[in-house]
């Protein structure tokens, strides 16, 4: 008996954590490129939510000057 797509666990959507956390003067992570209040909703927050939230962190590493 094979399972529909709609009754199938939505898949789960990993952190964007890469264990080099440090908060700019923005309060944004030098590591993962999220904000501090993204940190904390992360585990609270559905796989829409979480999505939403990575797309966020690639905007803001893509925008972040070179560093020195």
């Amino acid at each position: 008996m094979s399972t529909s797509p709609a009754s199938e666990p939505p898949a789960r959507v990993a952190s964007p954590c890469c264990r080099r956390c440090c908060l700019d003067e923005a309060d944004i992570c030098l590591g993962c490129g999220r904000t501090l209040g993204e940190i904390l909703e992360w585990n609270e927050a559905d796989a829409e939510r979480r999505r939403a939230i990575l797309a966020d962190c690639e905007k803001r590493r893509n925008n972040r000057p070179p560093a020195w």
